[in-house]
């Protein structure tokens, strides 16, 4: 790595602006053209913050990051949380919201089983289980709300990003085949592609991020509301946690118990999870007039991608991204297996389970993704819906997972 940059640590503007700019040209180039839209703009975000820093450009370190990671990130996630509709989780999804937390069954059981066949080959995997458990239930939200709790070396979050990305990719591409494939279709209700066949193609030119990401109404009340709603959930819930993080006990001499109660209610992102809920729950009202949050949210996200691809070593990656490949590789296909499996036995459509496995890995956005690429159009509010769900309760997978594998390790 260069100990020298061209822009150094303290010129927080430029920085600023090379990571805003970075991030925006990655959703543009997402939007307008097909290959990026499947390369995924996260991962051209990633590339572009390893290329500047690798080349010397940009700093390694900066107070600048350290704001990312300490401001930009807890936004996000109220902000991401806030479109959720919880009282139409169940009336709108029936089977998929099944087929959805058994998905999640299957990240928890595919991480356990490559924790431990790996765990003596790859450093920090319990950190890198916490953040990928999390990310497999959830999204990217909660892969960046694991990384900042645990405290994972920038090098080896951003080597699970580059395996992490890949492994989606050919996962994406793997769950755009199987509706195709007679075996699949032989065993599995088909209803929505049945009906995609009945109907002529609509080709709007677009690429799916494009599609995806389509023009709302928008205020400036709208931005008002939901970035100062954040920020007080998050000052609040920050505040709280720390609170109760001083009056339970934790350590060498405490119980197990303790230290679970402690790493539990004494988290900052597992708290602002949770008040967010309430929030969202005594006040369905109030949030559901905001509009925006979700593209400020994922927008926010972006920057999160630009920032954790900065400390990347390109020779560390190319050393332990193979092994961490292996390790996502059994986790996605111990998740298929759990979800083809159950939903063969109780029946569900194909495309229910294709999408809960989707949601599972790539998260909510990438399985809305895969439903417009195949037409499916009464799946994509639902799967929406469910898969945000992931968002609540990955930050909690991720964090039992962290501190049991923790004291494995």
């Amino acid at each position: 790595m260069y100990l020298y940059s061209l822009i150094q640590p303290d010129d927080t503007l430029t920085l600023w602006g090379i990571i805003v700019v970075l991030a925006s040209v990655s959703i543009l180039l997402e939007q307008r053209y097909t290959w990026a839209s499947k390369l995924t703009g996260a991962i051209i975000a990633l590339i572009g913050a390893i290329i500047l820093s690798n080349t010397g450009v940009i700093p390694t370190e900066s107070p600048v990051y350290d704001a990312v990671w300490g401001v930009i990130v807890p936004l996000a996630i109220p902000l991401l949380l806030f479109h959720i509709k919880l009282g139409k989780i169940w009336q709108e999804s029936g089977k998929l919201l099944l087929i959805f937390l058994i998905s999640s069954i299957g990240t928890v059981a595919g991480t356990m089983t490559s924790f431990f066949l790996l765990k003596d080959h790859i450093p920090y995997l319990d950190k890198i289980s916490a953040m990928i458990s999390a990310s497999y239930t959830g999204g990217g939200v909660n892969f960046a709300a694991m990384s900042a709790k645990f405290e994972t070396p920038g090098e080896w979050v951003s080597a699970t990003v580059v395996a992490d990305n890949l492994m989606m990719a050919i996962y994406f591409v793997i769950l755009m085949l199987i509706p195709t494939l007679s075996f699949f279709r032989k065993r599995f209700p088909t209803p929505h592609i049945q009906e995609v066949e009945r109907q002529a193609d609509d080709k709007s030119g677009k690429t799916l991020a494009e599609s995806f990401w389509k023009r709302k109404d928008i205020s400036l009340k709208d931005m008002a509301l939901s970035v100062g709603t954040a920020f007080l959930l998050v000052i609040i819930s920050f505040k709280f946690a720390g609170a109760l993080g001083e009056v339970i006990p934790s350590g060498e001499n405490v119980s197990f118990l303790l230290n679970l109660l402690n790493g539990l209610l004494g988290d900052n992102y597992l708290v602002l999870t949770t008040l967010t809920i309430i929030a969202l729950a005594l006040f369905p009202s109030y949030f559901e007039k905001l509009n925006g949050s979700q593209e400020i949210g994922t927008y926010l996200i972006y920057l999160f991608f630009v920032v954790i691809g900065i400390p990347a070593s390109i020779p560390l990656i190319l050393k332990n991204a193979p092994l961490l490949l292996l390790f996502v590789f059994i986790i996605v296909l111990i998740n298929m297996v759990v979800s083809f499996t159950a939903g063969r036995f109780l029946k569900v459509n194909l495309e229910d389970i294709i999408l809960a496995s989707n949601a599972n890995i790539g998260g909510p956005t990438t399985a809305a993704a895969l439903a417009i690429a195949n037409g499916w159009k009464n799946l994509i509010g639902p799967i929406l819906v469910v898969g945000t769900l992931g968002y609540i309760i990955g930050n909690y997978i991720g964090t039992f997972i962290g501190v049991w594998f923790s004291g494995l390790m």
